[in-house]
């Protein structure tokens, strides 16, 4: 956990290095065919995922790998266009690395999306689906292991993972702006496969309005590191019973990139009002 941690500073200490002492006061992590969304960044500094040190490196064909500095919305921020999961074979400490190096960058709040399986029956492709808790179902916790005591408690509390007056914000945008946005549970899974038909049921039962295979680790660390979190999901698919059928990786991007607009707006009210 000490090469761990001396990982983290010294990448850290990277990109200050980098972007010129530039300061960014909000996170963004931009999910699964969710890039697009940095053609309304001001871009001062754009940093490749491979010339930093001991950063991960994206696997997945539709994260591109790309730290971006600038501008949104008149506030400064940090991007990853390309995120990380437990399915690409990094173990969770990896996944969440990039949180670390936010999170000691500076940022006084982390923005997630994700694309994600909707499993209420309420919900329509394309739909926004801001988190208000979470069903951990992964099989791994980045937690586990000797805790670095100076970036947060050991057992920290879950009781409101998702922060209140950055989802009363949302709300408000949500208003202004007459967006599609449902409020909800997400279920996390290990993946990549997708769910059965049985499995698509038993999350229903047990109280999950969507699920998907990412954001629970990052929020996890978050949440330890006392970094207040916003997180929003793009309904993809329909996984209910009378709408759920077979789905490509095509449609799934096809079904995000229809979603980009509202997630602009809602992102970018939420970042202009924080």
């Amino acid at each position: 956990m000490i090469a761990y941690k001396e990982k983290v500073e010294a990448c850290v200490q990277q990109i200050q290095t980098l972007i010129d002492g530039f300061q960014p006061e909000v996170g963004i992590v931009l999910g699964t065919g969710l890039g697009g969304l940095v053609e309304e960044f001001d871009i001062k500094y754009d940093l490749a995922y491979e010339k930093l040190n001991d950063f991960p490196l994206s696997t997945v064909e539709s994260h591109k790998g790309r730290l971006i500095f600038g501008y949104f919305n008149g506030k400064k921020i940090v991007a990853m266009q390309g995120r990380f999961h437990f399915y690409e074979g990094y173990d969770m400490k990896t996944v969440t690395f990039p949180i670390r190096v936010l999170k000691l960058l500076g940022i006084k709040a982390l923005v997630i999306s994700n694309a994600a399986g909707g499993i209420n029956p309420k919900y329509n492709k394309s739909d926004l689906m801001i988190l208000n808790d979470h069903i951990n179902l992964m099989t791994a916790n980045p937690l586990t292991g000797t805790n670095i005591n100076e970036w947060g408690d050991r057992f920290p509390d879950m009781f409101e993972p998702y922060d209140t007056q950055l989802r009363e914000l949302a709300n408000q945008v949500v208003k202004e702006n007459n967006l599609p946005v449902h409020e909800g549970v997400y279920a996390a899974v290990t993946g990549p496969n997708l769910e059965t038909k049985a499995e698509y049921k038993y999350l229903s039962i047990i109280g999950a309005d969507v699920v998907g295979m990412s954001t629970v680790p990052e929020v996890i660390v978050a949440v330890q590191m006392k970094l207040p979190v916003f997180a929003v999901s793009v309904v993809t698919d329909l996984c209910y019973e009378g709408a759920l059928k077979p789905v490509q990786l095509e449609e799934i991007l096809e079904n995000a990139r229809n979603a980009e607009p509202h997630l602009s707006k809602l992102i970018g009210g939420i970042i202009q009002k924080f």
